[in-house]
């Protein structure tokens, strides 16, 4: 149901509930760096003036701020104009001396777009009070692209070095940063650079926390056209194998692995043309896009005591409709060997537990599932299945050959999972004589 159609009581209860959850996120990024990338087409988009007015907000959550554009589209309309044209070479532009002009005047003039952007201050608008101060300045040099494959970029450019002391003064001071695709040489030219390079340099240079590129996709897609959510390096460089980078998608692809690699820890892909999108990527559990990432956003591992109180707070709804079995606390932090949990971003999703069994002589080691829970959040997908594939490897490396489920439930659903229906009379001596009969679960096995 959209917002159109719910209660004003609805979408406040709507707006509360996910103010509460964002706290979290707030707490987690405030006085971190974020380095913010986009193209000259997000500077021409229709959504852009919610961009920067979600810019301020991250700058008043204490956030720190660096902003780098691109300018395509505004060299390409200057070039028309002066009647100029200029090659490209392998997705990157061949920067004449003439044409120089034209970069410089695109990029001057989405700079002082960008900063009377953020002076607005209207009452009744997003803006009202931020009194946010821009900077930009010679905080990135520069030095020839040089000559590639016999083509000579002339005044194409590349990253030499970014002057981390001068952009984390004016971060302290509570400055947004910008910069454009321009650096300049220790003798004074200007040199035409590309905007993910300078994005990604000056995120390194400053270990940022987070580089955020906005571009027209809202992340990056499989062969079926679906989006996929988070990716490690290793992954991109398989999508990428044998492509050359001339398209928007593959060149933020490059920049997001190359990041990854230089040390920042976490790349966002979002969308520019999505209102909201920045926010829901930051701000929520599954965001707006795709991340990449060398740390596990999501991970099966083995439970901690620190893990308890989210543990609990899975299994005590299930608990009170009878599909677990009610554990206390103290027992939880007795037998937390025996858990693995799903950590999605900090939050427990998804737990379960591996009991060995004692048997009778002669009869094959064996062990019991038990306490599957998974949140209600993602009840539809596969979390369920990994866990129990996570639990059967560890039962394998433990020397089990069999496994049990009690359940009075979600038989179906294990049946699915490869588990056969079994009696009472099967369970190994020990747990037999610790059956509820009152509970009257149903048992099913699974040899592995």
């Amino acid at each position: 149901m959209t917002d159109e159609f719910l209660s004003p009581d609805a979408m406040t209860e709507q707006y509360v509930h996910w103010f509460r959850n964002s706290a979290p996120y707030i707490n987690a990024h405030r006085g971190k760096t974020f380095v913010l990338m986009f193209g000259g087409e997000a500077v021409n988009h229709d959504n852009f003036r919610n961009i920067i007015h979600d810019i301020a907000l991250l700058h008043s959550l204490g956030i720190s701020l660096v902003l780098v554009h691109g300018a395509r589209p505004q060299i390409d309309e200057n070039l028309v104009e002066y009647g100029l044209t200029t090659p490209f070479h392998q997705g990157i532009r061949v920067t004449t001396r003439e044409s120089l002009r034209c970069v410089m005047d695109a990029v001057g003039s989405i700079r002082l777009e960008i900063e009377a952007l953020l002076s607005m201050g209207l009452a009744n608008s997003p803006m009202y009070g931020a009194r946010i101060d821009a900077v930009s300045g010679n905080f990135v040099t520069a030095k020839p692209y040089g000559i590639r494959d016999g083509v000579d970029y002339q005044l194409t450019g590349e990253v030499r070095s970014i002057d981390t002391e001068a952009i984390n003064k004016n971060l302290v001071n509570r400055h947004i940063v910008i910069l454009g695709p321009t650096g300049y040489s220790t003798t004074g030219e200007v040199f035409n650079l590309r905007a993910e390079d300078v994005a990604v340099r000056t995120a390194m240079a400053l270990k940022a926390d987070k580089l955020i590129l906005l571009g027209e996709k809202e992340g990056i897609a499989d062969t079926d056209d679906r989006l996929l959510r988070e990716l490690i390096p290793n992954e991109v460089d398989q999508y990428l194998r044998g492509k050359t980078f001339d398209t928007e998608i593959l060149r933020y692809m490059n920049a997001a692995r190359e990041a990854c690699r230089g040390g920042v820890r976490r790349v966002h892909m979002i969308s520019y043309a999505r209102d909201g999108a920045l926010l829901q990527e930051l701000f929520t559990r599954d965001g707006s896009g795709t991340l990449i990432t060398q740390d596990p956003y999501e991970e099966i591992r083995t439970a901690e005591i620190e893990d308890v109180a989210g543990m609990l707070e899975l299994m005590r709804p299930l608990e009170e409709e009878g599909i677990l079995v009610r554990r206390s606390r103290e027992r939880l932090e007795t037998e937390i060997s025996q858990f693995c949990v799903i950590e999605r971003d900090g939050m427990i999703v998804g737990c379960a537990a591996l009991y060995p069994l004692q048997v009778d002589a002669g009869t094959d080691p064996a062990g019991e599932i038990a306490c599957v829970a998974v949140h209600p959040s993602y009840r539809n997908s596969d979390r369920g299945s990994e866990l129990l594939d996570y639990l059967e490897a560890r039962a394998r490396n433990k020397g089990l050959k069999k496994l049990f489920v009690l359940t009075t439930r979600t038989g179906l659903w294990f049946i699915e999972q490869g588990f056969e229906p079994a009696s009472v009379d099967d369970l190994p001596k020990e747990r037999k004589n610790m059956y509820n009969y009152q509970r009257n679960s149903q048992v099913y096995s699974k040899k592995i």
